[in-house]
């Protein structure tokens, strides 16, 4: 099926944010009416037996999720996706009848009033939810809440207005859940606030583009594939596979990697919607085909069985990467019971002591190692996939990682009696049962690795993130975008390979390199293809800056040579989508990477002229932490006097004079502006006062932005949007380093 189209996209998130708004409100008016305080004692007779029953479990849910408000959440997720879920089964024919034939909307109309259900999406929900036990669990308390009839009926219009190519895109699914988080996500970036748990997942969740995926993914599986089976082309209609003149891959051939599919083990530890696992399956499960002779539904089944591996922070997402991946499963092969699905949830709340978690282990060894992951999961919310089990489950010897691999099985005997006699207590078991299968993910090692990583700044990092970063990731920990890249090379076997979305800034920044150092000393680097900005068709796209880059977990050759790419020219999705496919490749000795400067990743082939930094330095610019208090236009005074001073910006183009249009309230340095930053010095240092070697001097200005244009500077102070090439010597600034003409 094609991706999203612009317009579809734009309905699905109109009635996408609109469903969360009405959702919640529903899911808070019901939820009061369930959990009405009786601290009092009675004033519980308005509720049936079944509903104080479903009230104990409700509340034991609220205590694991930690609040209220976060429960109305959860609620109103659930109930809204079980809906949704079965409108896109019924739009690819897959919404089954428990006689097993398929149905329709219409049909659901007339079987609702013969099942006594409210409606035709309550009953097409129940079949969902009966289709999909592991994602939507029976015992679920959520599912079990009954909206108003208002509200339900105001929900199914939402879906109605989704026109129904948006229900069989391929991609549709991964925007569903980004939709659903837009306003999440501008109310906790308004909010200034430290960001972890969660708000984690709102912040950092960017859908990966369509062409991003494939490329990688050719280039990665696609290449081993060809360097195996030559005469077998890759089996895609659209190939962004680069090949060598000779025909072998540019990528390289991957030999640490297993000798056939069946063997193959894929990870995406941060893995959304399943957008890579879907792409992942679609491409293995035709290559599984091939090599085994497998029938489209045994490959199918196979795939899922033996090959795909997926962890997310956010319960959410686990739930909608697993119906993402059954989904494509039924499309393959017709709808059928599916092997159990290889996906956990790396950030789930615990909120219940280890007392609550003892009665779920069998014997005095599942209870030592439920008190250790107990230990090792307590803020889980804030670290999901960094976590990593292994060592916890090392001090046990090989006897723990056994159990870590029967535990969620042993686990669900225990729940299914627990279910029966008491439903809150099912709640705990659930829990664990979902840490014991992540701890199994998150202690294991794969072939290749392969994801976005999220992008968070250290200063907007929550303390327990920024501190378990910086304990474990000492020289990763300004962004937890590259935290993910060293956890990405622990999750990946000895020869086995990491290919990340990652920021590019990590790849020439000063602030990274003994990252860079390290693992260009360490690791193999496979490629880099450079995107820039614009990578991304969604708004937020306009301001991530990306590269894609592989590396593979062993020690290079000194002659190793790594493919570059350059797309970042390209101004459009379509453009870098082309340039991926089409546009020039290089091929770069790593060795030489270690030696451009500050071992920077540098895509063309490196001048032999002396290097800049030999006749001038590089300053950044003033940050003031409050652009709307101490920045202004001179045009908006009289006179500027002595509180204000003139401060040069950016150009949008190269000329001799220009982005002098602003003006900073300096107030000779001792007025508001360093008051504030005295204040939060942890947060500003001396970012106040950045870039006064330069003032009074004349150099160039380069602005940070696209293709880096410059104009003269002279002696002003300059804004952190502006970079100042700064001559060691005076007579240097005679040797203009641009041309302006």
């Amino acid at each position: 099926m094609p991706a999203l189209e612009t317009p579809l996209r734009k309905i699905l998130e109109k009635q996408v944010i609109a469903a969360r708004d009405t959702a919640e409100a529903a899911a808070e008016a019901a939820l009061a009416r369930l959990l009405v305080d009786n601290s009092g004692g009675g004033a519980l007779g308005h509720l049936s037996d079944d509903e104080r029953k479903l009230r104990k479990a409700l509340l034991a849910k609220q205590r694991q999720l930690g609040s209220r408000e976060a429960l109305v959440r959860e609620c109103a997720y659930e109930q809204w996706h079980a809906m949704l879920f079965a409108r896109f089964l019924e739009a690819a024919g897959l919404l089954m009848h428990p006689d097993g034939v398929s149905v329709t909307m219409d049909d659901l109309a007339e079987l609702a009033q013969e099942e006594g259900d409210p409606d035709a999406y309550a009953t097409a929900a129940r079949y969902a939810a009966q289709m999909l036990p592991g994602i939507f669990r029976p015992s679920d308390p959520l599912l079990r809440v009954r909206f108003a009839p208002e509200h339900r009926q105001r929900l199914e219009a939402l879906i109605e207005g989704i026109p129904k190519p948006a229900f069989t895109a391929d991609d549709a699914l991964g925007w569903v859940y980004q939709f659903w988080q837009t306003a999440r996500k501008q109310q906790v970036n308004a909010s200034g606030r430290k960001i972890g748990g969660a708000d984690i997942s709102p912040v950092t969740q960017l859908f990966t583009e369509h062409y991003m995926v494939q490329f990688m993914l050719h280039n990665t599986i696609g290449a081993w594939w060809t360097a195996r089976h030559p005469e077998t082309p890759l089996p895609t209609e659209k190939s962004y596979l680069r090949l060598n003149e000779d025909g072998t891959p540019a990528a390289g051939t991957f030999p640490g990697w297993p000798a056939t599919v069946r063997e193959l083990k894929v990870l995406d530890p941060c893995c959304g919607s399943g957008h890579f696992l879907v792409a992942a399956f679609a491409l293995l499960r035709r290559l599984r085909m091939l090599e085994e002779g497998l029938s489209e539904r045994e490959a199918a089944d196979a795939v899922l069985r033996d090959n795909l591996y997926g962890l997310e922070l956010d319960p959410r997402c686990t739930q909608l990467a697993a119906f993402n991946l059954t989904l494509e499963a039924w499309k393959a092969g017709g709808y059928r019971k599916l092997p159990p699905l290889n996906i956990a949830c790396s950030g789930l709340s615990i909120g219940a002591g280890v007392e609550d978690w003892l009665p779920f282990a069998e014997n005095g060894d599942e209870r030592n190692i439920l008190k250790a992951l107990h230990a090792e999961f307590q803020n889980a919310p804030d670290l999901g996939s960094l976590l990593n089990p292994r060592t916890t489950v090392d001090s046990f010897g090989m006897y723990g990682q056994d159990m870590l691999d029967t535990l969620p099985g042993k686990i669900e005997r225990v729940l299914s009696r627990e279910q029966a006699q008491d439903p809150a207590a099912a709640i705990h078991g659930e829990n664990v049962q979902g840490v014991a299968r992540a701890a199994r993910l998150l202690g294991d090692t794969y072939h290749l690795v392969i994801t976005n990583v999220p992008y968070l700044a250290r200063g907007k990092q929550g303390d327990i993130l920024k501190n378990f970063i910086e304990r474990r990731h000492p020289e990763a920990k300004a962004d937890l975008a590259t935290a993910f890249v060293e956890r990405a090379r622990d999750f990946t076997k000895p020869g086995g390979t990491y290919s990340l979305v990652t920021p590019q800034n990590w790849l020439f920044l000063g602030s990274y390199k003994r990252l860079r150092e390290g693992l260009l000393k360490e690791q193999q680097w496979d490629w880099v293809a450079r995107l820039g900005t614009g990578a991304f068709e969604t708004i937020s796209g306009e301001v991530v800056n990306v590269s894609l880059v592989t590396l593979t977990n062993q020690t290079p050759a000194n002659t190793h040579q790594m493919l570059g790419l350059d797309a970042s020219e390209g101004r459009s999705v379509d453009a870098k989508d082309a340039a991926l496919r089409e546009g020039k490749v290089v091929m770069l000795g790593q060795e030489g990477q270690r030696g451009n400067p500050d071992s920077a990743i540098i895509l063309e082939k490196v001048s032999e002229l002396p290097l800049l930094s030999k006749y001038a330095k590089g300053l950044a610019g003033v940050l003031s932490g409050d652009s709307s208090r101490f920045e202004a236009y001179f045009w908006e005074f009289t006179e500027i006097g002595s509180t204000w001073e003139f401060q040069q910006s950016t150009v949008r183009e190269q000329i001799p004079y220009g982005g002098r249009q602003g003006v900073l309230r300096w107030e000779k340095g001792k007025g508001q502006l360093h008051a504030l930053a005295e204040a939060l010095k942890e947060r500003l240092h001396d970012a106040h006062e950045r870039g006064n070697a330069a003032w009074g001097k004349k150099g160039v200005a380069v602005s940070q932005m696209r293709d880096l244009p410059a104009t003269i500077y002279t002696g002003e102070f300059f804004d952190c949007n502006a970079a100042v090439i700064l001559p060691h010597k005076e007579e240097y600034s005679g040797v203009a380093p641009c041309n302006f003409e």
